[in-house]
C-alpha cells in the first residue's frame, strides 16, 4: 500500500530527527577530540591528524559499545568521505598547468611508481595487498588524507581500521621527520631554492609538512613546494577512480558480498569542486570555508577511526609494515631527486 503523501511529509522530519539523536553523542566526542588535537598541535608543533589518531585509541571505549557507537560509525564513514570531496577546493588546475610538461610528467611518474612498488614490495613482505596500495598511495600522494580516501574504496574486512590506523601513523611521522631531515639534505646537495621547494613538494607526504619545510628555506622554495604538492593532491582522484574500477574488476568479492561503488560520490565530488575552483566562480572565502571544513571533518573521521581501533592490534601489524612504509618513502625521494637531476 502507498503511503499518502502528507503522512510521507511528515514521516521524512521525523525520521531525520531520530538519526539525529542516534548519531549526535559520536560524532560530538568525534568533535571534541578533533578540537582537542587542533588546540594542541598549535601549541606543541605536532601534527593534529596524528593526535587526533592517538587521542581516538585513547578513548577507545567510545567507539564499542554505548550511544556514541552509531555517531563514531557514521565519522569515520561520511564524514571521512566528505572531508576528501572537499579537498578539491584546494586545487587549481591553471595553476598546475603552468609547472610544465617535463615536472607534471615527473610527478605523475613518481606517483605511479610507487604505488606500484608498494603493491611489489608488499607481496615481498607478505603483506595484504590492501596494505601495500594504502600505504603506497598515503606516501605518494598526499599523506593521511590519501590513506583515508584510499580506505574508502578498499573490500572491508576484520582489519580494514587496524591498516588505516597504521598507515595514518606511520605516514604522519615519517612525514614530520622527513620536513626536519630534508631541508637538510637538499642544502647539502647544493640545490638552489627552487629546486629544493620542487624536492620537498614533490617527496614530503603531508601538505601542511610541506609547507613547513619549504618555508623555513625561503618563500620561492616554499611556494614552488606547496605548488607541486597540491598537483600531487590533485591526482588523488584519478587515483582512486583507477583503482576503485581495479578493485570492482579484478579483486575478491568481500565476505558482505559488498563491492565498492563504480565511480566513488566522494570522487565526484572532489572533482567537481576542483573543477569550480579552478574556474573561479566560487568566491574566496567560500573556498577558504570549505577548505577549513575539509580539514575539521577529516580530523573528526580520524578521531573516530582512532575510536574504533585496538591499539595492541594496530602494533601487532610489526615492523615489516614500517619497514614497507620507509622503504616507499625512500623509493619516492629518489626517484623525484633523480628526476629533479636530469631536468637541470
Amino acid at each position: 500500500m502507498t503511503t499518502p503523501a502528507p503522512l510521507r511529509s511528515r514521516l521524512r522530519p521525523a525520521r531525520l530527527r531520530a538519526a539525529l539523536r542516534l548519531l549526535t553523542p559520536g560524532v560530538l566526542m568525534a568533535a571534541v577530540v578533533a578540537i582537542t588535537a587542533q588546540f594542541l598541535a598549535e601549541h606543541y608543533a605536532t601534527p593534529a591528524m596524528l593526535l587526533a589518531l592517538l587521542l581516538g585509541i585513547a578513548l577507545g571505549f567510545l567507539g564499542e559499545e554505548g550511544r556514541t557507537v552509531p555517531g563514531i560509525q557514521f565519522a569515520a564513514r561520511d564524514l571521512l568521505r566528505l572531508g576528501v570531496a572537499l579537498l578539491g577546493v584546494r586545487i587549481s588546475l591553471s595553476l598546475i598547468a603552468g609547472l610544465g610538461a617535463d615536472l607534471i610528467a615527473l610527478i605523475v611518474g613518481a606517483v605511479a611508481l610507487t604505488i606500484g612498488f608498494g603493491l611489489l614490495l608488499s607481496r615481498f613482505m607478505k603483506q595484504d595487498w590492501r596494505f601495500g596500495f594504502l600505504t603506497a598511495g598515503s606516501v605518494a600522494i598526499c599523506g593521511a588524507s590519501a590513506a583515508v580516501a584510499i580506505a574508502a574504496i578498499l573490500p572491508r574486512d576484520a582489519r580494514s581500521e587496524e591498516r588505516l590506523a597504521f598507515a595514518v601513523m606511520g605516514v604522519t611521522v615519517l612525514s614530520t621527520l622527513a620536513m626536519v631531515a630534508y631541508p637538510i639534505i637538499v642544502s647539502g646537495l647544493g640545490m638552489d631554492d627552487v629546486e629544493a621547494g620542487l624536492f620537498l613538494g614533490g617527496t614530503i607526504h603531508d601538505v601542511a609538512q610541506v609547507v613547513g619545510a619549504g618555508f623555513t628555506i625561503s618563500d620561492p622554495a616554499g611556494e614552488a613546494a606547496t605548488l607541486i604538492k597540491l598537483f600531487r593532491v590533485a591526482l588523488l582522484a584519478p587515483v582512486v577512480l583507477i583503482a576503485a574500477l581495479l578493485i570492482r574488476r579484478f579483486a575478491e568479492t568481500p565476505p558482505d558480498g559488498q563491492r565498492p561503488p563504480l565511480v566513488p560520490g566522494f570522487v565526484i565530488g572532489f572533482l567537481a569542486l576542483a573543477t569550480l575552483a579552478s574556474v573561479g566562480v566560487l568566491p574566496a572565502a567560500l573556498v577558504t570555508l570549505l577548505g577549513d571544513a575539509s580539514r575539521w571533518l577529516l580530523l573528526m573521521a580520524i578521531a573516530a577511526v582512532g575510536m574504533k581501533t585496538n591499539l595492541k592490534q594496530v602494533l601487532s601489524l610489526g615492523g615489516a609494515a614500517m619497514a614497507l612504509m620507509v622503504l616507499e618513502t625512500a623509493f619516492i625521494g629518489g626517484l623525484v631527486l633523480t628526476g629533479l637531476m636530469i631536468l637541470r
